[in-house]
């Protein structure tokens, strides 16, 4: 069973097909004809269309599961496949969970007691606390001490929920009063720690793969920098900013906190690199990632075919010598969104949606042309890959799938996609998390777009005068060979 929705349900229901295995589905009724649930063997509707009465049920999922004779659930990301209690009642119900052990998630799913574990093994990590902070004159003394700016941080969760920059004293009571609430409102949860704050850093990540016979991979790294709102939008491997001995050190890092939490399946360890290229260990996410496409085109195995042989018990049937970067990948981040509004989430039905294709291109999409983008969930509609021999034909790929790929009914972040592919700062590798407050605003996108309809209207207008002069030219030549002939008639 596959305990998730739209692209990455479809996406791991593929590899497991081709590994001979029936799926099962589950459902809310707002995704009641998405492609997933057709492609199953079999679809168990859960509830409404809300997460809580849906997807985040998971004693209803483990149910259907049993129902349908299932032996395993793969959580997909989001939702449940981080939740440490929904794992250990998958396994209590008799059935395999496709990921990491309950011990092992709820270790790395707060972000004191991953910390602790890094500095275990001596993993780099910013100045900051070990433990959560509650009184608020003792917070203040000691991000003192840290010296700002300084960063509050949920102890649980992520997605850039619960976190607030301070840059000075006097703003400090305000943003953890904010940092603690929303903290206590996404995550049950309202234990906040410090950390210094790095202003323009770098967001690497490192892929790792572990079986049960205690082999610990790396699969190198992805570059995800480009983000808004503390979320990812565009994706690449490897880092153009890494050097071989930086990439080896930082994988040897993630091996290490992987072995501190007996780490199974596949799992990201995530850094933040500073402009000297020092790095940090910032967390890891215990399931399988948005961007693990880039990772498994520049290495050719297939992430999920994986967790599925590890779940099974199976040695990995490669080791860290065997592996090796072929060419460069980037991903995109289709989200139904509006660059233009501060990339605020759209809802609407897609009137036009037709995807692009060639070699070295990959769509996976949980949508087709007709359907409405829900309210409900994520505003993620697809992602597109490219791979190619180098990072400047990957990125010229890019732009030309991002030109092939028609999406109307709803904005969506294809331009933006489209703007970061052709910025200097990207394409020379010279970026950081700060490029979309740098680089980007609304008026840029105008402008780009402006740019793109004057090419067009240059080049239309440019073909029509080339058509007419050719017709001119026939007109004349035709007029020259008849004169020719009636002067010939006369002659005879």
């Amino acid at each position: 069973m596959v305990a998730n929705r739209g692209e990455i349900a479809l996406r791991v229901m593929r590899s497991i097909k081709e590994m001979g295995i029936s799926t099962v589905a589950v459902y809310s009724e707002a995704d009641r004809t998405a492609p997933f649930v057709r492609f199953a063997d079999e679809a168990y509707l859960l509830g409404p269309p809300p997460s809580s009465q849906s997807y985040l049920l998971a004693d209803k999922i483990i149910e259907a599961a049993l129902k349908a004779g299932a032996d395993a659930i793969h959580p997909g990301y989001g939702f449940l496949s981080e939740n440490a209690s929904f794992a250990e009642k998958v396994e209590r119900a008799g059935l395999i969970f496709i990921g990491p052990s309950p011990a092992a998630i709820e270790m790395m799913g707060n972000k004191l007691s991953a910390k602790a574990a890094a500095h275990e093994y001596n993993v780099p990590m910013l100045p900051g606390t070990k433990d959560p902070v509650n009184d608020i004159n003792e917070a203040k003394k000691i991000a003192g001490g840290i010296g700002f700016p300084v960063l509050i941080k949920a102890a649980a969760g992520g997605g850039g929920k619960g976190m607030r920059v301070v840059n000075n004293i006097e703003e400090f009571e305000e943003q953890m009063a904010r940092a603690t609430g929303e903290a206590l409102s996404s995550f049950g949860d309202g234990s906040v720690f410090l950390e210094k704050y790095v202003a323009a850093p770098k967001h690497i990540e490192i892929q790792v793969l572990c079986d049960k016979h205690d082999n610990y991979l790396y699969l190198f790294e992805r570059e995800c920098s480009i983000q808004r709102r503390h979320q990812k939008v565009v994706e690449e491997a490897p880092s153009a900013a890494l050097t071989q001995e930086i990439r080896k050190r930082m994988g040897e890092s993630a091996v290490l906190i992987a072995k501190a939490c007996k780490y199974t399946g596949a799992g990201t360890v995530e850094f933040l690199m500073d402009e000297q290229r020092n790095f940090y260990f910032l967390e890891m996410n215990t399931r399988l990632q948005v961007e693990h496409p880039v990772t498994e085109k520049i290495t050719g195995i297939d992430l999920v075919k994986e967790q599925v042989k590890i779940a099974r018990g199976e040695k990995l049937s490669f080791t860290q010598d065997n592996l090796n970067i072929h060419g460069h990948a980037i991903e995109l981040r289709i989200c139904a969104e509006d660059p233009m509004n501060n990339f605020l989430p759209e809802t609407g039905t897609l009137t036009t949606y037709r995807t692009p294709d060639g070699p070295g291109v990959r769509v996976d999409s949980g949508y087709e042309e007709g359907m409405e983008i829900p309210v409900y969930y994520d505003p993620m509609i697809a992602k597109l890959v490219v791979h190619a021999d180098n990072r400047e034909e990957a990125m010229k790929k890019m732009i030309r799938a991002i030109d092939d790929f028609h999406i109307e009914g709803i904005a969506t972040t294809l331009g933006f996609g489209k703007f970061v592919m052709q910025h200097e700062a990207f394409r020379s590798g010279n970026f950081d998390t700060q490029f979309v407050g740098k680089y980007f605003t609304p008026d840029k996108l105008y402008q780009h777009n402006d740019m793109e309809e004057l090419a067009a209207i240059l080049t239309v207008a440019t073909i029509l005068k080339e058509a007419k002069n050719k017709q001119t030219e026939t007109e004349n030549t035709a007029a020259e060979n008849g004169s020719g002939w009636r002067e010939r008639r006369e002659k005879r």
